[in-house]
């Protein structure tokens, strides 16, 4: 008797064209169990990512668009590959031997997730990938050299797959033929309950340590215990139990975690748990650090899919990463790259129900 189980497949469609006329295509992503994720040529970004409940019943678990047209608008890197540097670096410049580089201020006084198009805006080739016991896509691009006035041609190249065992992993490489930053990641907003808000949403960190930032979110270099703060997510505590103990405003969590490690390669980051649907999501990276974000900066001010407003804490974001700002503190991970080097990232998210 031939068996029932479904077969894990890829499919493409068109999703609109650029401005410029380039078509963006979304291609979908399903495994035999049916975790279903769709990424688009805009961004590389993960527009959807279909998870089971307890029940069996499946929930888009990311925030995002309906349609190409707000993707091409301004939008809070809703599932975008995040780069050449995630997160923040201090007025914009740094020095690399000896020579020093000024980047677009994008977020007050500071440079943010690559500058005003970063990685977020460009158009990146992708094809599907053929190997046992996944379904895969390759997304790859080329940052040319002076791209945001970073320096070097940067050619980047990130897998999205999906596993038999319920996990959606994505796998990062990068060269350089001249010496440059890079700290790329993925800004998916994270809902497991598929609509509403987060603040239920049981978190847990295995991060002892956290790097304490200043009012204008730049680390102050120090490297703190969570202990007794409001940061202390080492046992399963739900999202905004502690909202109201955070200084500044809007109240939220956007704050880079010291992930404990004793060797290298995938290391437990995370793990969020939504009481209502029993869905479960694991995090495991390779990266030093992640970003915990709140969505303290949505206000209803955008409508996503199926006609949802995105309020305050409507997703929460997990940001695998180097440490933010690191080329002005010499004691976190350095994100230099150099010719002849690989930049290497792996995070893994795993799926279960309770």
């Amino acid at each position: 008797m031939a068996s029932s189980k479904a077969q894990p497949r890829w499919e493409s469609e068109p999703f609109g064209a650029l401005p410029d006329g380039r078509e963006v295509r979304r291609y979908t992503l399903v495994n035999s169990r049916g975790l279903t994720a769709r990424v688009i040529n805009l961004g590389g970004i993960l527009t959807e990512l279909h998870v089971p409940d307890r029940t069996g019943r499946l929930a888009d678990v990311v925030l995002g668009f309906d349609r190409l047209a707000p993707y091409v608008a301004d939008h809070p890197h809703f599932g975008a590959i995040t780069g050449r540097v995630a997160n923040r670096i201090a007025h914009g410049r740094f020095t690399l031997d000896g020579r020093d580089y000024q980047l677009a201020r994008n977020n007050g006084p500071h440079h943010l997730h690559g500058g005003p198009t970063g990685f977020v805006k460009r158009w990146w080739a992708i094809e599907p990938v053929e190997r046992a016991g996944e379904v895969a896509l390759r997304l790859t691009y080329r940052s040319a050299d002076g791209e945001e006035q970073y320096p070097g041609n940067l050619d980047v190249t990130v897998e999205y797959a999906l596993t038999e065992a319920n996990e959606l992993r994505i796998d990062y490489t990068a060269v350089t033929d001249a010496p440059t930053l890079c700290n790329l990641t993925n800004h998916s907003y994270f809902n497991l309950a598929g609509a509403g808000n987060i603040r239920d949403h049981v978190l847990q960190l295995n991060a002892d340590h956290y790097t304490p930032s200043d009012a204008t979110l730049i680390p102050t270099g120090e490297i703190l215990p969570v202990a007794g703060t409001p940061m202390d997510f080492t046992r399963p505590a739900p999202i905004g139990a502690r909202f109201d103990q955070l200084t500044g405003d809007p109240r939220g969590y956007d704050h880079n975690y010291v992930i404990n490690r004793s060797a290298e390669g995938l290391a437990l980051a995370a793990r969020v748990r939504d009481p209502a649907s029993g869905r479960v999501m694991e995090v495991r990276t390779t990266e030093p650090g992640v970003q915990l974000y709140t969505g303290n900066f949505l206000d209803g001010s955008l409508t996503g899919k199926g006609g949802q407003r995105y309020e305050r804490h409507a997703g929460f974001c997990l940001e695998t990463q180097h440490y933010p700002d690191a080329p002005h503190h010499p004691n976190f991970p350095s994100i230099v790259l150099r010719p002849g080097a690989t930049y290497r990232q792996t995070t893994v998210h795993r799926f279960l129900a309770e």
